[in-house]
């Protein structure tokens, strides 16, 4: 059911990275600036300019824009300013719904009396933001979740943007389809091979046309954000659904063993992660970019929930050997690991080691790293070949 006004509001700061590298450094300011040189982690507008986006090869997008200034990620400095960032989220309002660390949604419902409208509220947020974090944000207003984050996709960058109450499907509808939520390359293909280009014609086309093209699940999902139908509120305190990295591997030649070793050290890092947080998991995630671009995931649910690293990683090992063949004929561009269905306050029994078998020597390596950090003793198979620095995130 709608509310009587847009009380919603979905904040993304522009260019994270690249926008904290600016403000940190005045000679970056107004020049094309790329976060990471072998794959870019994020680059500035005047980048994007180029053509250059995300997770785009390092070499390519020096291609496209040769005046690029190349700069090492600095991940700490990353993580302080979303933290003050999300201070001036919680002093706008006590529900914020962080979605990454430089996105969240934001109710200002019933704020009107002691804040303003909420396009007065969302105005001073961007403002505060400047000010007190020197950052650039985007803020969409809207009815729903869904519509407020597409306001301020379109907003961007730096930009505010309000959809009024009653002008939603205006607004929605002569947008290009990839504007829904969940319609990716693949999706957005089928549709338009089929000369649906657009949200509203997503909308008229019925839920079960879209059922019979796509499938149960996403022929409903998008028949309900084609008419702006979505009931989820903005809930806070929620706790991550899954637990996940990714490594970019670049498109040349590598050693033997060299797939290995990134397993391994993902797979030491989301256990860490999992263990950290007081969770276990039941599935593993592997999750495939190939060098053609094609994407691929291969899953396994285990018999019962853990959070031991070696558990963990032999089953995504076994998940690897099985996409050799697809890996061999197309090459490898990324790999990642995800840990889902994820057991909430869970406990897990912990053996002593004894020194007497591996199983007890790797829960004894678990708990050295765990207490005393990723450094204080490694795996031999990572010694001296750290992965990319971990994305700062939000809590487990």
């Amino acid at each position: 059911m709608f509310v009587s006004d847009a009380t919603i509001l979905h904040a993304d700061l522009d260019a994270f990275y690249a926008s904290v590298e600016q403000r940190d450094d005045p000679r970056l300011r107004g020049r094309p600036v790329l976060v990471g040189g072998g794959v870019v982690l994020a680059c500035s507008y005047e980048a994007k300019a180029y053509g250059v986006r995300t997770a785009m090869g390092g070499a390519q997008a020096r291609r496209l824009c040769p005046d690029a200034v190349v700069v090492p990620p600095r991940m700490s400095a990353y993580a302080a300013a979303s933290k003050q960032v999300f201070e001036v989220f919680r002093d706008t309002t006590p529900l914020v719904e962080g979605l990454s660390i430089d996105e969240a949604f934001l109710d200002v419902g019933g704020l009107r009396r002691v804040s303003g409208t909420p396009a007065e509220i969302a105005a001073r947020l961007r403002r505060e933001v400047r000010e007190r974090v020197g950052l650039p944000i985007t803020v969409g207003v809207a009815r729903t979740k869904f519509l407020a984050k597409v306001a301020s996709g379109v907003a961007k960058p730096d930009g505010l943007l309000v959809v009024p109450p009653g002008e939603e499907l205006a607004f929605l509808h002569p947008l290009p389809v990839e504007r829904l939520w969940g319609v990716g390359p693949v999706t957005a293909g089928k549709l338009r091979e089929r000369g649906i280009r657009t949200v509203g014609q997503v909308a008229r086309i019925g839920e079960a046309a879209l059922v019979s093209m796509l499938g149960v699940a996403a022929g409903r999902h998008l028949h309900a954000l084609a008419h702006n139908h979505d009931p989820r509120r903005v809930q806070t305190g929620q706790r991550r659904r899954s637990i996940g990295s990714q490594q970019a591997l670049g498109r040349g030649p590598r050693p033997p063993g060299d797939l290995e070793r990134v397993l391994v050290g993902l797979v030491d890092r989301v256990s860490r992660r999992l263990r950290a947080a007081g969770r276990m998991c039941r599935t593993v995630v592997l999750r495939l970019r190939f060098g053609d671009f094609s994407h691929a995931t291969r899953s396994h649910t285990m018999r019962r929930s853990t959070a031991d690293t070696q558990a963990i990683l032999a089953t995504a090992r076994q998940l690897l050997a099985s996409v050799q063949p697809l890996i061999e004929a197309r090459g490898l561009t990324r790999l990642g690991i995800a840990l889902t269905g994820l057991d909430e306050d869970a406990v897990q029994l912990v053996l002593p080691f004894d020194g007497d078998d591996d199983d007890s020597l790797d829960r004894a390596l678990d708990a050295v790293r765990d207490r005393f950090g990723a450094r204080a003793v490694t795996r031999a198979v990572l010694l001296g070949r750290e992965l990319d620095p971990a994305v700062p995130l939000l809590p487990d």
